[in-house]
């Protein structure tokens, strides 16, 4: 079996993630980033890591650039999770969608923050068709959220 697609953070990244995080504890929200918070799948302690939830139809959705990642991981065990801004605190649950779901989502996701995230794409942008981001679609998980508190 192939090794799922991941691409982890290099010291940079880390440092980025860890000032955004810091900075959505305390209600700032760059860009409409909010801190992720799920139980760990082994531990279950609280995991948290900065995301870019997309507002779309039907969402918001969370989607994963860097690819099958631990908070992919623990929120497919857990089902949910919460997001934070703030003292603003939202519960929810989540469902991870099929590929042939996801070329619109990842294309909107992309026009937003690829210039953030396009780095993790393997070439595939806004502009690029809805083959090529159905291509892409199984290294990106997509969940879509449900806020319930």
């Amino acid at each position: 079996m192939p090794q799922a697609h991941y691409f982890k953070p290099n010291r940079f990244d880390t440092i980025v993630n860890n000032t955004v995080g810091w900075l959505a504890r305390r209600g700032i929200s760059l860009m409409g980033t909010a801190e992720l918070s799920v139980r760990g799948r082994t531990s279950g302690e609280w995991r948290a890591i900065p995301v870019n939830p997309l507002p779309y139809d039907g969402g918001p959705y969370l989607i994963s650039a860097r690819g099958h990642s631990q908070w992919v991981r623990n929120l497919r065990a857990a089902g949910g999770g919460q997001l934070k801004v703030g003292r603003k605190t939202q519960q929810f649950t989540a469902v991870e969608l099929p590929d042939e779901q996801k070329p619109e989502l990842l294309r909107t996701y992309l026009e937003r923050w690829g210039w953030e995230v396009g780095r993790f794409f393997d070439g595939v942008d806004a502009r690029s068709t809805d083959e090529e981001l159905l291509a892409a679609a199984h290294r990106h998980p997509v969940f879509r959220i449900t806020v319930t508190g």
